[in-house]
């Protein structure tokens, strides 16, 4: 059913609390009205929902919620309220909320906000009844307030919510963190220097941990996992020089003193603090947050009398909603048992992903001394291939450790396939891709060149270095190669070994993946560009801005960079547009901007239309427009192909590298026989990617029907979904297709791998 068809809603409220990210409020806010409903902000959380008054509860309008995607913290305000943690307090919130005809709660914050939010809601008819006993309401009233419906979004920093791969406003706070450790690493390098960098999350680990995995730090020191006895003499065996130690635990100050009187080195303490709760808000939470938002006014919508208190989250790439109180209980009460200790501790980091994080890092952190190393006789080839992709660095460098852990010997391809044919092979050793993590671009060079017509070349190379298995990192140029390697088989034996290939390109165009290395890089270089070029208008005349981007025939970066940065409209080549749709569009911006609205956003994919170019819409624009609004036009470039590898690329391409490499390892030993290996299935070439919940590795042949070869994108593409929920944010009036929308499910326990189980972790 669309979501436009629904009209039962009217007169329903909807209320935020403590912590918000401004897009979630902004998209509850929206979508709340869309489908009929008054919406009430409640500033200073809970406080407000007690005090009550005008200034507390305010009902919010379509243009109250403009320009602020782009804005930090919460423009609705937070506060701690010891009030609401008492009955009378809870008493004083009902009436507030019952003078106003408000029974459907939108809570954004942690485990203890939504906590108080699934007490307030079980209280509530006995509320009800304490205020007919005082006089404050009648029995009519009674009856037609009599349940309250909450739905909560978890807004942290530190994803200690247990039940969604990633809360609001975590992967900001990745990012402030990763710029530090970026800037800090260029001093730590060119001053022999050790620095110690403490981060948030005295309680949970997952910021330090997944900030040492982006930046590749030497040490890390997290709550799951405290430091055992004697691990300072751990530090006296490494020779090289420590650069960066990330540490949750507060405990700076003895590290670095550990570190000069143990090593000698120079050391210096970096404290975060609040800045990591500060700055521009990512693409990833912006979009994260506005899916998140509608969903919560779906699934408000859908509940019944009976529907428990639930939290809309996510998992992989699908958002799911999971009883509330079951994710609270699950946080802190886990148990992460030590395989070197008879004790256990609380695990309190996300159940989900963190697992994973871990052990990748343990994996790629400390080089194995040669006597724990397994013995294999396997060489394994990596390539890059295609355009460069912010992240794929940090795929090689997952996969050149990885595969040194496993005993393999490594060999680098520069150039792709062109430097495969060409003979420029070599063998890459751990200590070559330190600091890897952070640089752009790719560092093995990469060509477009396709493998077809030098087959034979490739495999005399293949042959004279012993290739036992190839590592294909790329776009689709690499999903090509691969398949055209695979056609080789028949004729070159050098090519029956086990292939798979990593999904990277800032297009995200391959089939076979919902998301590829480099896409979220580019999608914040958008959005930050988009934020810019919209400030420059500040104080200026109405004005609307036309950008175009990159993607080749791929809309996913117009159409989802449009839903982070709050476009208008975005023309893509996957929903074909004529010049009445141009005409709509035009006019319904010549609408807003009569009304309280300054500025608008256009993007649009390069290759969207042939004829109705950049150009072309910028000077219609910019001629209906005339008298209402001005236009400027700006085309993004290879700016979107630049830059630091963004933190969810580097942990992105980080994991489905190691885990790809496991897989490889897995086939050759599968495949050995007769002192060789040999893979002529189908199962043994295969594209790991991302499908919606989870990483999948699938065979190339199979992904042929999948594929459009002229256009090169998939046939089928998951983002087209968020379309209807960019248009709705944007005041269209169109219809939302709910059947993708999250069901409430439970939560599962994740039961710890074993140590030695490295494949299962990832």
């Amino acid at each position: 059913m669309a979501l436009g068809d629904w009209e039962s809603c009217s007169g329903s409220g909807l209320v935020f609390s403590w912590l918000g990210m401004n897009a979630a409020v902004r998209a509850v806010v929206r979508m709340g009205i869309y489908v009929g409903a008054k919406v009430y902000f409640i500033r200073e959380g809970y406080q407000g929902m007690v005090d009550g008054g005008e200034e507390n509860i305010k009902e919010a309008s379509w243009e109250s919620v403009s320009s602020m995607l782009q804005m930090g913290g919460t423009v609705i305000g937070s506060a701690r309220c010891k009030e609401f943690r008492s009955h009378e307090g809870r008493l004083k919130a009902a009436h507030n909320l019952v003078q106003r005809g408000i029974t459907n709660l939108c809570v954004i914050g942690g485990d203890g906000s939504l906590t108080g939010a699934n007490l307030f809601r079980e209280e509530w008819s006995g509320l009800l009844e304490e205020l007919v006993q005082q006089g404050l309401i009648d029995e009519d009233a009674v009856q037609k307030y009599s349940a309250l419906h909450i739905v909560g979004m978890v807004g942290s920093i530190d994803n200690d919510f247990c039940g969604t791969d990633m809360t609001i406003g975590t992967d900001s706070a990745l990012h402030r963190i990763i710029e530090v450790v970026d800037a800090i690493m260029t001093t730590a390098q060119s001053h022999q220097r050790t620095f110690v960098l403490e981060v948030m999350g005295r309680h949970c680990g997952y910021l330090a941990l997944v900030s040492a995995l982006a930046c590749g730090a030497d040490w890390v020191l997290i709550p799951e996992m405290p430091p055992e006895d004697g691990w300072e003499e751990k530090i006296n065996p490494l020779t090289s020089l420590l650069t960066v130690i990330i540490n949750a635990l507060s405990l700076s100050s003895s590290l670095c003193f550990l570190v000069v009187r143990c090593l000698g080195f120079d050391t210096r303490v970096t404290i975060l603090g609040h800045v990591q709760r500060g700055g521009t808000p990512s693409a990833f939470d912006r979009i994260l947050a506005s899916r998140m938002g509608v969903e919560a006014v779906i699934a408000l919508l859908e509940t019944t009398a009976n529907t428990p208190a639930c939290v809309v989250s996510l998992c992989g790439n699908q958002a799911v909603r999971l009883p509330l109180m079951e994710c609270v209980q699950m946080v802190g009460r886990q148990e992460y048992c030590s395989q070197d200790k008879a004790t256990s501790f609380p695990f309190l980091s996300n159940c989900r992903s963190f697992e994973n994080n871990l052990k990748t890092y343990k994996l790629l952190a400390h080089r194995k001394l040669e006597s724990e190393l397994p013995h294999s006789n396997f060489n394994i080839a990596v390539l890059n291939v295609g355009a460069p992709a912010a992240g794929m660095n940090a795929a090689v460098r997952s996969a050149v450790r990885v595969g040194i852990s496993e005993g393999h010997k490594m060999f680098a391809v520069n150039d792709g396939f062109e430097g495969f044919y060409k003979g420029q092979i070599k063998e890459i050793k751990w200590a070559d891709v330190g600091g890897w993590t952070g640089q752009g671009g790719s560092l093995l060079g990469t060509k477009r060149t396709l493998p077809a017509k030098h087959v034979e070349k490739i495999a005399e190379q293949m042959r004279a270095h012993n290739i036992n298995a190839l590592l294909v990192i790329g776009g689709f140029e690499a999903y090509l190669g691969l398949m055209e390697l695979l056609e080789a088989r028949s004729s070159y034996e050098e090519f029956c070994i086990p292939m798979c290939m990593l999904p990277a390109t800032i297009s995200n165009n391959v089939p076979g993946t919902d998301l590829s290395i480099g896409a979220d890089t580019a999608l914040n270089s958008i959005v930050e560009t988009c934020d810019r070029i919209k400030q420059s208008a500040s104080g200026t005349k109405r004005r609307v801005f036309i950008i175009e981007t990159m993607g080749g025939y791929c809309g996913y970066l117009a159409s989802v960079g449009g839903l982070a940065a709050g476009a208008d409209a975005a023309y893509i080549y996957e929903e074909p547009f004529d010049i009445r749709d141009l005409q709509s569009n035009v006019e319904h911006l010549t609408e807003k901007m009569k009304g309280a609205i300054q500025r608008g956003l256009v993007l649009r994919n390069e290759n969207s239309n042939e004829n109705y170019t950049t150009d072309f819409i910028y000077q219609l624009y910019s001629e209906e427009g005339r008298g209402v609004f001005d236009c400027r036009k700006n085309v993004l470039g290879h700016m979107q192909q630049g830059g630091a590898p963004s933190p969810f690329d580097r942990n992105f391409g980080t994991k489905i590298s190691a885990k790809a490499m496991l897989w490889l390892t897995k086939k050759m030993n599968e495949t050995f026989r007769q002192g060789r290996v040999f893979a002529n299935t189908e199962d043994t070439c295969c594209l790991l990617g991302m499908r919606r919940r989870a990483l999948v590795f699938q065979p190339v042949v199979q992904l042929k029907d999948e594929t459009d070869f002229v256009h090169r994108i998939p046939k089928e593409q998951w983002w087209l979904k968020l379309r209807p929920l960019m248009k709705i944010l944007a005041k269209y009036k169109t219809s939302y297709d709910v059947s993708d929308s999250g069901q409430l499910e439970h939560v599962v326990r994740n039961i710890r791998p074993k140590e030695s189980d490295a494949s299962g972790a990832m």
